[in-house]
Protein backbone atom coordinates (compact mmCIF):
# COMPACT_ATOMS: atom_id res chain seq x y z
CA UNK A 1 0.00 0.00 0.00
CA UNK A 2 1.11 3.54 -0.78
CA UNK A 3 1.61 6.62 1.71
CA UNK A 4 0.06 9.38 1.52
CA UNK A 5 3.31 10.84 0.75
CA UNK A 6 3.60 8.66 -2.57
CA UNK A 7 0.58 9.27 -3.28
CA UNK A 8 0.84 12.84 -3.67
CA UNK A 9 4.01 12.68 -5.55
CA UNK A 10 1.77 10.24 -7.98
CA UNK A 11 -0.26 13.08 -8.09
CA UNK A 12 2.08 15.55 -8.78
CA UNK A 13 4.40 13.76 -11.17
CA UNK A 14 0.73 13.38 -13.17
CA UNK A 15 0.28 16.65 -12.91
CA UNK A 16 3.67 17.09 -14.80
CA UNK A 17 3.35 15.29 -17.05
CA UNK A 18 -0.09 16.29 -18.29
CA UNK A 19 1.49 20.23 -18.82
CA UNK A 20 4.03 18.56 -20.32
CA UNK A 21 1.65 16.66 -22.87
CA UNK A 22 0.07 19.70 -23.67
CA UNK A 23 2.80 22.15 -24.09
CA UNK A 24 4.13 19.67 -26.80
CA UNK A 25 0.76 19.84 -28.69
CA UNK A 26 0.71 23.58 -28.33
CA UNK A 27 4.98 23.54 -29.55
CA UNK A 28 3.53 21.69 -32.66
CA UNK A 29 0.91 23.56 -33.67
CA UNK A 30 3.23 26.45 -33.58
CA UNK A 31 5.96 24.72 -35.37
CA UNK A 32 3.51 23.17 -37.85
CA UNK A 33 1.99 27.09 -38.72
CA UNK A 34 5.80 28.53 -39.25
CA UNK A 35 6.60 25.71 -41.55
CA UNK A 36 3.39 26.65 -43.45
CA UNK A 37 3.83 30.03 -43.72
CA UNK A 38 7.90 29.59 -44.50
CA UNK A 39 7.24 26.82 -47.63
CA UNK A 40 4.63 30.38 -48.58
CA UNK A 41 7.44 32.71 -48.57
CA UNK A 42 9.85 30.24 -50.43
CA UNK A 43 7.33 30.00 -52.94
CA UNK A 44 6.65 34.02 -53.24
CA UNK A 45 10.38 34.19 -53.09
CA UNK A 46 10.48 31.67 -56.54
CA UNK A 47 7.98 33.35 -57.89
CA UNK A 48 9.62 36.80 -57.31
CA UNK A 49 12.66 35.08 -59.04
CA UNK A 50 11.48 34.09 -61.64
CA UNK A 51 9.75 37.12 -62.74
CA UNK A 52 12.40 38.62 -62.46
CA UNK A 53 14.60 36.36 -64.47
CA UNK A 54 12.05 37.01 -67.42
CA UNK A 55 12.48 41.02 -67.44
CA UNK A 56 16.11 41.16 -66.98
CA UNK A 57 18.20 37.38 -66.67
CA UNK A 58 21.20 38.70 -66.18
CA UNK A 59 20.03 40.58 -62.96
CA UNK A 60 19.30 37.82 -61.33
CA UNK A 61 22.53 36.19 -62.13
CA UNK A 62 24.87 38.92 -61.35
CA UNK A 63 23.30 39.22 -57.75
CA UNK A 64 23.65 36.04 -57.10
CA UNK A 65 27.43 35.71 -57.50
CA UNK A 66 28.16 39.63 -56.38
CA UNK A 67 29.54 38.33 -52.98
CA UNK A 68 29.91 41.00 -49.71
CA UNK A 69 32.94 42.28 -49.43
CA UNK A 70 33.19 40.29 -46.03
CA UNK A 71 33.71 37.24 -48.10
Amino acid sequence: MQTPTADARLNELEARYAELEHLVQELSHVVYAQQRELDGLRRTAQELTTKLKAQDPGLVDAAQQDKPPHY
